[in-house]
Parts: C-alpha cells; structure tokens; sequence
C-alpha cells in the first residue's frame, strides 16, 4: 500500500509529544488505534522561570517506539501510509541546516525571557501596552504574553542571553514542525503551528506568509521562521534513508503537525462548528471550531487558525490540570498509584466538606493571565479529611473549568453543551461526574481518551490525505459513556464554585508581592 493508494484502513505512525514525554501509535485513518508506546521525559526546571527539556531524546525515544511498534505484528509494514505529529506548542527548538538541535528545547511554560517581551509589548492595560496590542490583535487575533511565555518571549531570550545558541540557530521551530523536519528534511510550518507566535495575518489563512509589521514589532531574525504551508497539506515524504531504518517501505506521507488542540478536537470527534471538547491533560482547555476569527484579550481566549484553512479553533489554556493530581499523588500519597488517590478522593462527599483547592500550582493563563498566580487548599478545618483534600483537588479542576467555559460561552455567543472529554484524567469516572455536575454540563467520554491524540493526529492526517470527510469524524470516534448532572450536587457546587473567582482577586496582590521577579519562584 502507498500514500497515493491511501484508504481509511491505511496506517498513521503518531506521534503526541506531550509535556510528560512522546507517545507512539500506530492508528488506522479511521481512528482505529493498533497499538501505542508512552516514554517518559524529565522537564529540567530553572531558576527565573525556566523549563526545558531535551529535544535530541524527544527523537531517540519516539524512532526506539516506532521500532518497536512495527515488531509488534499488529499491522504490516507496507499499511503505514502516513506520518502526523502533534502535541505541545508554545515552546521553540532551535535546530541547524540538518534540522539537528542546537539547544535545549525551551517549553511553553518557560517566562525568562519576561523582561524583553515587556519591552515590546508590556503595558498598563492587563499587563499590555495598547497600540501595539491592538496592531497584533487586529491582524493575528492575539499577542505575546508580557511574561514571555511564548516563542517570542522564547526567541527574543536566545537573542539577548543566548547569543551563541541564536548564531547556531537557522531555524526556530515548534516541537512538532521539528518532527516533521527530523521526518522529511524539509523545514515547514502552518498557520496551525505557528499560532502562538502570533506572527502571520490570520485574517487571511490562505497567506503563506508572516506579517512584516508583527514581524518587526516582534523584533526578531525573520530569517529564522521556517516557511508556511497550508494546514492540513502535506509537508513531504519520509527521508528514504529514516524509512529503511525505522523498516518502513517508501513514499509515507508526513502531514502538517498540529498543536494538541487541533489533534483533541479531531480525537474527540469534534470538527464541525461549535462541536465542543474539554482535555484534562497536563494543562486543560476548552475548544470548539467555529466559523470566526475573534479575541477576547481580557479572558485570554481567541479563535486559532484551524483544522483547514477556512476554519478557526477556540484556544485557551488552563497551566496546571492533570498535572494538579500529580502534584497530590507525589507530595500527599508519595508511592500510591493514581487509583488509590481517586479511591480516596471518592470516599468524600460533594463539596469535600467544603475545602476549596485553587489549582493554579505555576500560574494561570485563561481565563486570567497571571503567570505568578500559586495554589492552595482553602476553608480547610480541623476536621477535614485527606478524602476531603484529594477530592478537592478533582473539584477545584472543575472549579477551574467551569470559569473558563462560562468565558468560552460568552465568547461563542451560545451554550455549549454537550462536551466530549478526553485526556487522562478523563479515564476517571470520579472527576468525569464532578465535571458534570460542577459544570451543569453533559460530560460524553469517548473510547481511550488518553490516546485522543493520537487517534486525532491520524484522523487529521486521513482527511490531508483526502480518506476521511469531517461530516464523518464525530461517528467514527464515538461515545465511551456519558455522564449527566446529578441535581442534587447543584447547591453545593454552585456555593462553593462562586468563591473561586473571589479567592484570585483577593490573592492577586499577594501573589504579585511574593511570587515577583525578585520573590521566590516555584
């Protein structure tokens, strides 16, 4: 079989670069997911904001995975008709000619280069200057963030402490757009790709090319920006040396990576307009497709170039969400597994007598844009529980949530409603139905939504290829379980989610004064 034979029983090879590290599958362009691989990677955290991990590992783990997953006799060699990567974005590997790293891949929660973001953008308007806010808006739909967490903040860093890694430097480019020139050779990025550097007119998706005026307020080596192609295209063919390596036959097509977003939405099965999904990932977010380009900078919430190049993705960020079970499991339950947490958190009732958790443990982003923001457990008595702690860890998440996606209905103009949930910590009943009933909201789980991603970088990839139609995607995923409202919960969870919003702005000031940049950083 070769890609230009491509079926929807043809095979991707997948990859979803995640934060925790690369997972590898095997999936049918259906979305039919063969088999899968996750190796694990350590994020190196440093002082003044940083967080970088290993880009070279990233590459040496997933070609060892995609070995392994060819031997595994789930599928035959020749089935593999397609490459997709997605998975993290925000964060900037800086690669040579050859597509080689020459520098650690700086992560999308690394703010060190703050101080000269500030300087092109930084302001008294929500941290923003307003002319050139209102310039980056009007043509990309958002802007860097003053605190340096995006590849502007990322580039102008290297540029100003890193000389050396930027000399070295010929390109900058997105964790999966590295991918795919570690793939094909070729270095290309899409208007998918390259969203949070904010850096092409978005008002015209069918442009490849980025925006002189952004370009030069960014003040960065345009030089530097790999070139734009159409989302959803195909970047180009695996090299002929990496497929007889890997044991592949010739010809997989590698398409455009995409960001985890794009890839959720296609795992969840939810591409058409205002179909809507939530991710308890590492980080969390609420996304839908819709038809508009729009930005609503006080809630840090836009509408991304899409799946296509006539359709726009709802992006937002939550820092900190699956990531808030981790810290619990590893600081409260060190050595449990996360089943014994959740056995424990489910042993409290609603509202875990009343202890609220405010999840932000590195920040937040939407629906406030608060990079020194820090959590804790709140109300907490002398007769509270450790169930009472663990579940309010789950329902300050869904607290969490719920504020975000009443600013996501304000922005789409509707009630949104169902939502398709994916990530791992939707393999929990316990936080699906706290979702629910926090949220008022219809929660459908789909089938294996830890692997959403992988199975939407493949279904993604079908419909580059032409062998999957959108009008399909939501069917050919399909529904796990649904979990609805329980009534009963309102009250409780009503009070007690009204209080969230109420505790940032009482702490915003302390958190300025002891999380500063001269204040300790976690």
């Amino acid at each position: 079989m070769t890609a230009t034979r491509a079926t929807r029983e043809g095979v991707c090879l997948a990859v979803d670069l995640g934060t925790g590290g690369p997972k590898v599958g095997y999936v049918r362009l259906s979305g039919e997911v063969l088999w899968h691989d996750h190796q694990l990677v350590e994020t190196t955290w440093l002082t003044g904001g940083g967080a970088v991990q290993d880009a070279a590992e990233w590459w040496t783990l997933i070609c060892n995975a995609a070995r392994r997953g060819l031997a595994s006799g789930q599928f035959s060699a020749d089935e593999v008709v397609a490459v997709s990567c997605t998975g993290q974005w925000a964060s900037t590997v800086p690669v040579d000619a050859a597509g080689e790293p020459v520098g650690e891949c700086i992560l999308w929660m690394d703010s060190r280069g703050g101080p000269y973001s500030k300087r092109i953008i930084g302001g008294p308007v929500a941290g923003y200057a307003p002319r050139p806010a209102i310039q980056w808006i009007r043509r990309s739909g958002g802007a860097p963030s003053s605190n340096g967490a995006d590849p502007i903040g990322h580039i102008l860093y290297l540029q100003n402490e890193r000389p050396d890694v930027a000399a070295a430097a010929a390109w900058y480019l997105e964790p999966v757009d590295y991918l795919s020139m570690r793939f094909t050779g070729r270095p290309a990025a899409s208007h998918a790709s390259m969203t949070a550097s904010w850096l092409t007119d978005n008002r015209r998706l069918e442009l490849m090319a980025y925006d002189p005026v952004l370009v030069k307020l960014a003040g960065i080596d345009e030089s530097k920006l790999p070139p734009l192609v159409p989302t959803g295209s195909v970047v180009g063919t695996m090299r002929d040396d990496l497929a007889a390596d890997l044991g592949l036959a010739g010809g997989v097509q590698v398409v455009t990576g995409t960001p985890d977003l794009h890839s959720a939405a296609c795992g969840a099965g939810a591409v058409r307009d205002f179909d809507t999904h939530v991710a308890i990932s590492t980080s969390s977010w609420i996304g839908a497709p819709v038809p508009f380009k729009k930005t609503d900078p006080l809630h840090s919430i836009a509408s991304v170039p899409g799946l296509n190049p006539s359709q726009y993705l709802i992006a937002n960020n939550h820092e900190t969400s699956g990531l808030c079970l981790q810290w619990l499991r590893d600081r409260v339950f060190p050595g449990a597994a996360y089943e014994e947490v959740l056995e424990v958190a489910a042993g409290a009732t609603p509202g875990s007598g009343r202890v609220v958790f405010t999840p932000w443990l590195n920040g937040e982003r939407s629906p406030v844009d608060d990079r020194r923001a820090r959590g804790g457990f709140h109300n907490v008595s002398i007769n509270a529980t450790r169930a009472d702690l663990a579940r309010s860890v789950l329902e300050g998440v869904a607290y969490n949530d719920r504020w975000l996606h009443e600013a996501v209905e304000s922005f789409a103009g509707r009630r949104l409603d169902p939502l398709r949930i994916i990530g791992g910590g939707a393999q929990s009943d316990l936080w699906c139905q706290v979702h629910a009933d926090v949220m008022d909201r219809t929660i459908e789980r789909v089938g294996l939504p830890l692997h959403a991603n992988l199975r939407g970088a493949a279904v993604f990839a079908g419909m580059a290829l032409g062998v999957v139609r959108a009008e399909e995607v939501s069917e050919l995923v399909g529904v796990e379980r649904v979990f609805r409202p329980d009534p009963a919960n309102r009250a409780v969870y009503d009070q007690l989610y009204a209080e969230l919003p109420k505790l940032y702005k009482a702490q915003r000031s302390m958190f300025a004064r002891l999380n500063g940049r001269k204040g300790t950083q976690a």
